[in-house]
C-alpha cells in the first residue's frame, strides 16, 4: 500500500511542502489559494517531493503574480532535450480582484507576500500565499517566550 501524507485543508489536498520559517519570521495576516503554472519535469519533481519553500516569496509585476526562488530540484529521469531551472520565476494564478487587493497591501501598507505551503488539490499544484508584516527580534522573544509558557502550563494542568 502506499503511503498517505497529511492532509492541509479538506478531502483530496495533500501537503508537498511547508514554509515553517514564515511563521518565525513575520506575522500572517491573510492567506489565499493561488494555483501555479509548471512544466512537466516540475510536476514530476513535486510528485517526488523534491521542492523547498524556505526563501521564496511572491512579488506582482505588470498586474500578474509571480513566485520566486522556489526551489524544484529536477529528477534525474528528466528529459535530455530540456535543461531544467531549478530556481526560475513561475506564474501564479490568481483572480484579478484578489491581485488587486495584494497590489493595494504591499504598496500602502508595507506588507510583504510569501509562500506558506505548497500543496495538491483535485490533482493540481496549489500555493498557500501570506499578506505578512514582519517580526522585529522583540516580537520573535515575546512570540517564543508565549510558547514556551503555553507549553509549561500544558504540563502543569497535566500533572495536576
Amino acid at each position: 500500500m502506499a503511503k498517505k501524507s497529511k492532509t492541509v485543508k479538506g478531502a483530496g489536498t495533500s501537503t508537498i511542502a511547508a514554509n515553517k520559517k514564515a511563521h518565525h519570521d513575520y506575522f500572517i495576516e491573510e492567506r489565499m489559494e493561488a494555483g501555479l503554472v509548471l512544466q512537466g519535469w516540475e510536476a514530476k519533481s513535486l510528485r517526488a517531493g523534491k521542492v523547498q519553500l524556505v526563501d521564496s516569496y511572491v512579488f506582482i509585476k505588470d498586474g500578474e503574480a509571480w513566485i520566486s526562488n522556489m526551489l524544484i530540484t529536477p529528477l534525474q529521469t528528466a528529459s535530455t532535450h530540456i535543461t531544467p531551472e531549478p530556481t526560475r520565476i513561475r506564474k501564479l494564478l490568481l483572480h484579478r480582484n484578489e491581485i488587486d487587493k495584494l497590489i493595494g497591501a504591499v504598496e500602502r501598507k508595507g506588507y510583504t507576500l510569501i509562500a506558506l505551503s505548497l500543496y495538491w488539490k483535485k490533482g493540481r499544484a496549489k500555493v498557500e500565499i501570506g499578506l505578512a508584516k514582519g517580526k522585529q527580534k522583540q516580537d520573535k522573544r515575546a512570540t517564543e517566550k508565549e510558547r514556551d509558557w503555553k507549553r509549561e502550563k500544558e504540563r502543569i494542568l497535566k500533572n495536576r
